[in-house]
């Protein structure tokens, strides 16, 4: 049975106040002033990303998926446009042995339908020998094409977790744009939605009030191992964090 959240003896610590809906919506107010700010500075930089230069490249180049190596302009399947996530990869690892950080963003964009009717295509490179990535993306379920990028020179291959954007004009192909970091945190919803709760993502980062919890300490959420945030976490079946044998990437156990 699930103990009421108002039970003192088993209430979450660092809960923000308790007040009146005329404060809440007081306070509220004033954080969306910041919130449209904010809004708006990311509209000018798309903006001045739309602007930025390009740089053509061999669009024959060639890459490996499931049907054999085959140029990196069928990647666009005919559309205009292509987004690229460029997936690490440790040569040799097992499954749970990919990285976490990689597996969560390949992990929140499964159909790329909504691209396709703006012209946009969508793929998964990285830098694997195709026989372990093809294993790999079965294991997974990943539904997005996935292609090996081994010994290919940037922009295609080289450098992996990145987000890269590419544009066709006939048989040209032009690098547009490519971010890393947090650059790639757009790709995943369930961030932004973490972001927008009381106890944030609960990464150790994070600027939390005093007592506010990491996602690891929550009551309900997994068990914290050196203050990690659980979406990174490779877990067993029961929930627990762990990087040995008995791992897999959380998805698998959901």
């Amino acid at each position: 049975m699930t103990t009421p959240p108002d039970d003192p003896t088993t209430a979450l610590p660092g809960r923000p106040p308790v007040v009146d809906l005329a404060t809440w919506q007081a306070a509220r107010d004033e954080l969306l002033v910041r919130e449209k700010a904010h809004t708006r500075e990311g509209d000018a930089i798309a903006a001045a990303r739309r602007r930025l230069p390009m740089v053509e490249f061999d669009g024959t180049v060639r890459v490996v998926g499931p049907d054999g190596p085959v140029p990196f302009l069928d990647l666009f399947q005919g559309r205009d446009e292509l987004v690229v996530y460029q997936h690490m990869w440790y040569d040799g690892a097992p499954h749970q042995g990919q990285c976490e950080g990689c597996t969560t963003t390949a992990w929140h964009l499964k159909d790329a339908v909504y691209l396709n009717a703006r012209g946009v295509s969508f793929a998964v490179l990285t830098t694997g020998p195709w026989d372990e990535v093809a294993s790999y993306v079965e294991f997974m379920g990943y539904t997005q094409p996935w292609y090996s990028v081994r010994d290919v020179d940037a922009p295609v291959g080289g450098e992996m977790g990145h987000l890269t954007c590419f544009l066709r004009d006939g048989d040209r192909v032009f690098l547009t744009y490519s971010t890393t970091g947090r650059g790639n945190e757009r790709v995943n919803g369930s961030l932004g939605l973490l972001d927008m709760t009381t106890y944030g993502r609960g990464e150790e980062w994070e600027d939390r009030p005093e007592g506010r919890p990491v996602i690891g300490d929550v009551r309900e959420g997994h068990p914290s191992v050196g203050r990690q945030a659980c979406w990174s976490w490779r877990s067993d079946a029961d929930g627990v964090a762990t990087w040995g044998p008995t791992s897999r990437p959380v998805p698998q156990w959901t």
